[in-house]
């Protein structure tokens, strides 16, 4: 049997639990703090996309005017190991084109272990993209041996070379160079705790020291991340830049070229050998740095580059 309530008992049940609701209503109320400053930041805009290339899509940025400078990274990085002189290099006149090699960054990877010829392969593709002809060319480390093979297959397109630390080598070297990444790439260690994360930081903290440069650890925690974050495995960086023969191609090479480097790098007695190769081509050395100058000393590296694409 259900039993009637009056419509003052409801208007009074009703009441009590309005006022209950408040009362929690008032007591889960929180005090939100004010939202921090957003964070500033200095680098210039960039245009960034993807054209098909082939092996997939090829992401760039694309500083969008003055003299086109094709830019092509060290392993195992991506284009934004350039953007601390993309801002150098437009108030220069130089409009930076930096590219994601195949299966580093943003950029799709190959389906096969690839060599630095393949990747020479996917500048074109921008180039035409962005409806530009002939454009000068820096390339670091493993990105000057791509440089120099786009140069060899493509000499149509290329007005000067800028290579900023070029890696001729004994087959001694080469084979301790490939010793040493088949041992700490290749077979390289996904830990399930993570610890592989931490170790990768330290080594790059401890190259970024040895320049004798304090290094800020949101640098050094983008150097770990581009290094894992790429469509390949990281390892097809150094593995074809070790197997690439710069001594045959660096006699070959027939456009105006600087040989950039720095004192602190670790393969600078390579440039040294460079130089005495090809005594013809522009010579440039900073003092101190290490494999990060490009972070490390930004203006001076994008006025040595500069000044020799202006000459």
């Amino acid at each position: 049997m259900v039993a009637r309530i009056s419509r003052r008992g409801l208007a009074a049940s009703a009441a009590i639990l309005a006022s209950s609701t408040a009362t929690n209503v008032r007591a889960q109320t929180v005090t939100y703090k004010p939202n921090p400053p957003a964070v500033k930041l200095t680098l210039p805009k960039m245009n960034r996309g993807y054209v098909e290339g082939p092996f997939g899509q090829v992401h760039y940025f694309d500083g969008g005017k003055g003299q086109p400078l094709v830019m092509i990274h060290q392993a195992p990085m991506s284009s934004r190991q350039f953007e601390n002189v993309w801002g150098p290099l437009m108030s220069r006149g130089i409009r930076p084109i930096a590219i994601d090699c195949p299966g580093f960054g943003m950029s799709d990877a190959t389906t096969f272990v690839p060599k630095v010829e393949d990747w020479a392969r996917a500048v074109p593709p921008v180039l035409d993209h962005l409806g530009i002809k002939v454009a000068d060319v820096v390339g670091h480390h493993t990105g000057g041996m791509v440089a120099t093979e786009f140069e060899q297959q493509f000499p149509n397109r290329v007005r000067k070379l800028v290579l900023a630390g070029p890696l001729p080598m004994t087959e001694a070297e080469r084979q301790k160079f490939l010793d040493n990444a088949q041992k700490n790439e290749i077979d390289f260690v996904y830990q399930p705790d993570g610890s592989h994360l931490v170790a990768s930081f330290a080594t790059r903290h401890r190259m970024y020291s040895a320049s004798g440069t304090a290094p800020d650890p949101k640098l050094i925690t983008r150097y770990t991340v581009e290094k894992f974050m790429g469509y390949a495995p990281f390892w097809y960086g150094h593995h074809a830049a070790f197997l690439y023969d710069h001594n045959r191609t660096l006699p070959l090479i027939k456009h105006p070229t600087l040989i950039m480097t720095n004192t602190g790098d670790q393969i600078y007695e390579n440039a040294k050998q460079t130089r005495k190769m090809r005594p013809d081509f522009a010579y440039v050395e900073l003092q101190g740095g290490g494999v990060d100058i490009v972070d490390q000393q930004p203006e001076a590296w994008a006025d040595a580059v500069a000044k020799f694409l202006k000459a």
